[in-house]
């Protein structure tokens, strides 16, 4: 448990640092969310918004905790968030790269689940 609750705050500590990204166009509405399930234990960074006449909506990273291990879900972003976590103190066994497909998850370095 107390790993788990280690986890769940690193996960908290990089997605609010991601999370200062802002929209800065004039015409622009759109607001960066940070959504944290610490019961179900799925994390987000939402865009949420307007942009002109145009619907944002984006989820730029997801993030789950699955059986102890760290699955990143979505990475829209030039961030190597497997190298953040393990610099914030994760072990490469306990990441997943769910965004890759489960044949290729041997071959990142990383957790293969």
């Amino acid at each position: 448990m107390e790993r788990l609750e280690k986890y769940r705050n690193i996960i908290y500590e990089l997605l609010t640092s991601h999370a200062a990204y802002s929209y800065s166009e004039a015409e622009s509405d759109v607001e960066c969310q940070v959504v944290f399930d610490r019961e179900n234990d799925h994390y987000q960074i939402l865009d949420v918004g307007w942009e002109g006449l145009n619907r944002i909506y984006n989820c730029s990273i997801h993030i789950d905790i699955k059986d102890g291990k760290i699955w990143i879900q979505r990475n829209m972003t030039e961030a190597d968030l497997a190298q953040e976590l393990l610099e914030m103190g994760v072990v490469k066994e306990d990441i997943i790269l769910g965004l890759h497909p489960p044949y290729k998850r041997p071959y990142t370095g990383y957790g293969v689940a």
